[in-house]
């Protein structure tokens, strides 16, 4: 019974996870205050490809799950959920939200959505069932060099990645500029409080 109520948390956490990070990422479109790295790229190869948003952020997925290759990570469950979830969910959210008038709105839009993206980054890697490509590859990259923290690691791939966003055309703001900041130090403090401890019984192999 203890190993069905962790594997439900788990599956629980994961979509629970995943359906924050898309609302997070609403948030911050709707802040219009700039978007988090990943979206600045994600929107600057919206503008170049004429492919929706939402879409990018799926098919992006695809090849940055290459980049594991040579760190030997490997893609589970989660990392599947995480390439078809995520991108539905931003584009739902952003049809229902209401618009963010006045700085007042638009400031409480960004920083909610930068609290809610580093709890679900940690929800969703911390239930253990494979982090999402772009989640994949700084774990991937923490667990090749372990002298390397999360926060360092995170910290690092959001401005690289704001930089490629910003040369295609994608939008920066101060909203940009405090994600790229709090995200790392967030999942720092997330991911552990959130991690599933790992069942040590005879069914653990069933899902690990």
């Amino acid at each position: 019974m203890g190993f069905v109520r962790n594997g439900d948390r788990r599956l629980i956490q994961l979509f629970t996870g995943l359906i924050l990070y898309g609302v997070s990422m609403a948030f911050m479109v709707e802040s219009a205050l700039g978007l988090n790295p990943w979206d600045v790229l994600h929107q600057g190869l919206s503008k170049v490809t004429g492919i929706s948003f939402g879409w990018v952020v799926i098919l992006l997925g695809i090849p940055i799950l290459l980049l594991w290759i040579p760190l030997r990570q490997k893609p589970g469950f989660g990392t599947i959920a995480n390439l078809v979830v995520i991108g539905f969910v931003v584009d739902g959210a952003l049809a229902v939200l209401p618009s963010g008038d006045g700085i007042p709105a638009r400031v409480a839009y960004l920083v909610g959505g930068i609290l809610i993206n580093g709890l679900a980054t940690g929800l969703y890697i911390g239930a253990r069932m494979g982090p999402g490509p772009r989640d994949g590859l700084m774990t991937g990259i923490v667990r090749r060099f372990p002298r390397l923290s999360i926060r360092l690691v995170r910290t690092t791939i959001e401005l690289l990645v704001l930089g490629v966003g910003i040369l295609l055309g994608g939008t920066v703001g101060i909203g940009t500029i405090a994600y790229a900041l709090c995200i790392g130090p967030l999942v720092h403090v997330f991911l552990p409080l959130c991690t599933v401890p790992e069942t040590r019984n005879l069914h653990t192999s069933a899902v690990d």
